[in-house]
Order: structure tokens, then sequence, then C-alpha cells
């Protein structure tokens, strides 16, 4: 399950853990990239990682490749 709400200034994406044992995940986009967040349940911290547009297009190309090593062409 999944919610996503659009803000002023970001979309939010929350991933619904789908077990009792997995924590939510919540996903900030914005225009120049994406925030990733979800707590900790052994320290009760919130551990976040910030991906630019550029990551994100890799992540969403990575999704439908095979193994290996690939790098994006730019000029096209």
């Amino acid at each position: 399950m999944f919610t996503i709400e659009h803000e002023f200034d970001a979309t939010v994406v929350t991933l619904v853990g789908d077990n009792p044992t997995a924590e939510d995940v919540t996903i900030t986009l914005f225009d120049d990239g994406a925030r990733v967040e979800q707590l900790d349940a052994r320290t009760g911290k919130v551990q976040a990682l910030t991906l630019t547009t550029a990551q994100l297009r890799d992540l969403h190309a990575a999704l439908d490749l095979p193994e290996g090593s690939y790098a994006r062409d730019t000029k096209g």
C-alpha cells in the first residue's frame, strides 16, 4: 500500500510497511531530486538519503536492465 500527497513544493509518496517489522518509507520528490527517509527502529532516528534527478533517472533505468555496469548517454 502507498499514499501520494501533493504539497506546495513537493510530492510525497509513502510506502507503507507490509508487515510489523517493515517501517514505512517516505519519498519526497522535488524539482531537483528526491529525499528518501525511513525510521530506524533500533535507534529511533530517521535515516535519510538524498538523490539528484540524474541518480533518479539512473535508478529508473536500472530497474529494467540485467546485471552489469552502465553509463547513460547524456548527448541524446
